[in-house]
């Protein structure tokens, strides 16, 4: 499938409609007032001044909202002594303590924005400071615990793998080597902010929040239990949704306070984050410190991985916190390479932060840097070439499917291929001469290798609902939610393909738990290769159902039946009804099909190469090579378009992004974009973005998923790329970000 994104006109001309532009009529305005302290014990709350406040029609704190706060859709999980891991209970509006900057403390409804704001800041709130921690450094026995139930801020201690083999490797290795890699804290930076409409109708008993989601069914669910009510009194609409990255996959707390205000005054309610209001509040990414080993034999073939790890989680658990920093790190660890045995322990700790989430790779790029670091530190160590390293150690495609010792099975892919592919794409044969006349000029140029593997799609489910409407039109009702994806373009053609129709006959409906009561969502690029696959299903039993209900109308047995082209008709002859007028005739046709798929495995080679001015740190990347194998790809303008803004976030991370919180006081340092590195285009290079089609075995359309390839495979290059630059200083370790005076201050403390 090929051609333009058919959303873009209407989306280009000012056609969308986000949160904040949803605006019902007598809408109330909504701000919170959140703790201007890390940790802290509430000991007053008065919002008797500010409910006397002309134009104010409702404040809420913590104490009018008891019962509210139970987390759903965390993933159970069990320390390594076998202990359940405890999701604690997060009230919408704090009630004993405040936990982070940013935490809701009360919530004020009024006629505008301002009186609210005005209201909000006249809450009178007595606090009693508490000692705040902040980092990522496990401390058994801290000042102030976040949680009484983890009085050592162990939110999870986590293990896997094969101890006993591992260790045993280990033992007999001829070489065995180790390496670090800090993951700096992200900020989520979709382009539009969290913006919410909370409608509360009273005559069905029904809470509808109208609002950016990564998946309606899902957040539906999700807020009924933060509310403890049945999922059939809510309701979630997402519209156009700009952008999430996994910060709009799960509920925020203050929803349900949003929606119990709607409640309560009879009126919608509308909330809308400013920037800064963004930064305290949404969740955020990474935060992790990696330690990794590697033992090798005498030849170089590598026989066992063991890694230690501590994240920061943040103030309380979101949905999926702990689970991507340990089951996807886990998964995900070993990569592209044969690795016999694996061992992994993490400790997710609970700190006085904003919560963290999945945020886009969600675990793959961390596994895989700490991986290629290893990799790099064994071509040093053993005085192998990096490259000849990672040829004698890759999987090949004859030995697919390749069971992985952690419990996975990889069913597809030809690493070697990609990595030869993505050389020739960068010539890295002429690497050194280029790297020669960078230092004739005083500059130190480097050149960074990733291989790569991640894991994506899988369960649970999705649903997908065909309707045939009025006029012949077919419509899709799913629980994928585009943000940006293009899912308008590629869901109707791919309809469209098995119909035999056109695509214009063909349109998507999405985010509204109504349409489609189950679904999981847009998140681990999974949308096309679940949702897809519900596509494919729902469209097949959609034939039938035409050809039964139309045989009647044909006179003819079901049987003697054929679909062409988007007819029904009589084989061997030319009588026949048309989709038009079928639906004049039979109505509504509706079929929903449910699809599960299992993992699948996209993988790839990136090359970074970028330069180091040393006498002012500045670090420009010259160019980024992708090779990547997403499977077979349904349209190459989308999946080249996920790709490459998935490499603009990978070297973010190594170019200026980092979210700082002071260390003795948690009070955050990146508060805006004024403190915040976000990357800009000319801080990127032009790319030079491959796919290679290796079909997956596991679902019917073949695909493996697009979403966090970039990401994954441009962090690990990149972060190659900058320490290869600076090895012949003497630097092994660089703490990320690399903005010019960090380089500057490393090159200047090593002598250089």
């Amino acid at each position: 499938m090929a051609g333009p994104r058919i959303e873009d006109d209407r989306l280009l001309r000012g056609g969308g409609r986000y949160g904040a532009d949803v605006t019902p009529e007598g809408v109330a305005a909504a701000a919170f007032l959140r703790s201007p302290m890390s940790h802290a014990r509430l000991l007053r709350v008065d919002a008797s001044a500010a409910r006397a406040m002309p134009g104010v029609l409702a404040v809420l704190t913590g104490a009018d909202l008891p019962g509210f706060g139970r987390m759903a859709g965390v993933p159970p999980q069990r320390h390594a002594d076998g202990r359940p891991m405890t999701v604690p209970e997060v009230p919408p509006l704090a009630t004993d303590r405040v936990r982070f900057v940013g935490h809701p403390i009360a919530l004020v409804v009024a006629e505008t924005l301002h009186a609210a704001q005005d209201a909000a800041e006249a809450v009178e709130v007595e606090y009693e400071e508490l000692p705040a921690v902040t980092g990522t450094t496990y401390d058994p026995t801290p000042a102030a615990p976040v949680w009484d139930h983890a009085p050592d801020n162990l939110a999870l201690d986590f293990a896997a793998g094969d101890m006993a083999a591992t260790e045993a490797a280990f033992a007999a290795a001829a070489h065995v080597v180790r390496a670090k890699i800090v993951s700096q804290r992200l900020v989520v930076c979709p382009m539009e902010p969290r913006s919410v409409v909370a409608r509360f109708d009273a005559a069905a008993d029904r809470f509808e929040m109208t609002g950016g989601s990564q998946g309606a069914a899902g957040l539906r669910d999700q807020i009924a239990a933060l509310m403890g009510v049945d999922t059939a009194r809510v309701r979630v609409v997402s519209g156009d949704v700009g952008g999430g990255f996994g910060a709009k996959t799960h509920v925020y707390p203050e929803y349900a306070a949003l929606l119990e205000a709607a409640r309560r005054i009879g009126r919608a309610v509308r909330w809308t984050a400013t920037r800064s209001e963004s930064f305290l509040s949404d969740t955020q990414g990474r935060d992790s410190v990696l330690e990794g080993e590697l033992a090798l034999d005498g030849e170089g073939r590598f026989l066992a991985v063991r890694l230690d790890s501590t994240v920061n989680t943040g103030a309380y658990q979101t949905s999926h916190a702990t689970f991507t920093a340990t089951s996807n790190l886990y998964r995900c660890l070993i990569g592209v390479y044969r690795t016999p045995a694996i061992s992994l322990r993490v400790r997710c700790l609970y700190t006085n932060t904003v919560p963290t989430a999945p945020y886009r790779g969600a675990g793959r790029p961390e596994a895989n840097a700490i991986m290629e670091r290893l990799v790099e530190a064994a071509a040093r160590q053993t005085g192998i070439d990096a490259v000849a390293l990672r040829r004698r150690n890759l999987i090949g495609p004859a030995e697919m499917p390749y069971a992985a010792p952690n419990g996975l099975t990889y069913d597809s892919g030809d690493f070697p291929a990609l990595l030869d592919r993505a050389l020739a794409l960068a010539d890295h044969a002429g690497f050194p001469a280029r790297r020669e006349a960078a230092r004739r000029e005083g500059r130190l140029r480097g050149l960074g290798i990733a291989c790569y593997l991640e894991i994506a799609g899988g369960t649970p489910f999705e649903d997908v609902r065909l309707e045939l409407m009025p006029g012949g039109v077919i419509e899709i009702r799913g629980g994928m939610q585009s943000n940006g994806q293009g899912h308008a373009t590629v869901f109707p053609r791919l309809v469209a393909r098995e119909l035999g129709i056109d695509p214009a006959a063909v349109r998507l409906g999405e985010g509204d738990s109504d349409l489609v009561p189950e679904g999981t969502g847009s998140v681990g690029s999974r949308s096309m290769t679940v949702g897809g696959a519900a596509c494919l299903l729902a469209s097949a039993r959609l034939v039938e159902v035409l050809k039964e209900r139309a045989a009647p109308l044909l006179e003819a047995d079901a049987a003697d039946l054929a679909w062409e082209a988007g007819r029904v008709v009589v084989a061997g002859t030319d009588r026949g009804l048309g989709l038009a007028e079928l639906a004049a005739r039979l109505g509504a046709v509706q079929v929903l099909e449910r699809a599960r798929a299992d993992l699948t495995f996209p993988n790839g080679c990136h090359v970074a190469e970028l330069e180091v001015e040393p006498t002012t740190g500045d670090l420009r990347v010259i160019r980024l090579v992708a090779v990547d194998d997403i499977g077979r790809v349904v349209d190459h303008t989308l999946a080249h378009g996920q790709v490459q803004g998935g490499i603009a976030q990978g070297l973010g991370q190594i170019l200026g992004e980092r979210a700082v919180y002071d260390p003795e006081t948690g009070q955050p340092l990146t508060a805006s974009f004024m403190d915040y590195g976000l990357p800009r285009a000319e801080d990127l290079p032009a790319y030079v973005t491959e796919l290679v089609e290796v079909p997956c075995r596991t679902n019917p359309l073949g695909t493996k998923g697009a979403g966090e390839a970039g990401t994954t495979g441009a962090f690990a290059a990149g972060y190659n790329a900058l320490l290869d630059a600076l090895a012949p200083a003497g630097i092994a370790e660089f703490p990320l970000p690399a903005t010019p005076p960090r380089i500057w201050a490393c090159l200047q403390a090593a002598g250089g």
